[in-house]
């Protein structure tokens, strides 16, 4: 397979959705605001200092 070819492949695959298994404690579904230059998620203040783990789902 040449490189062009190759990068078309990679492309490709990179738009699939791909299947995530995690454990936790609690879920929010959330749409991200506008904020500046980039994009906000408020979350409740007792998790402030927990780790947290974001997945886009489209």
């Amino acid at each position: 397979m040449d490189d062009e070819n190759k990068k078309a492949v990679s492309t490709e695959e990179a738009t699939k959705k791909v299947k995530f298994e995690i454990y936790g404690e609690e879920m929010l579904e959330k749409e991200v605001k506008m904020s500046g230059n980039s994009g906000r998620v408020y979350l409740p203040p007792d998790w402030v200092g927990r780790h947290v783990k974001i997945i886009r789902t489209d």
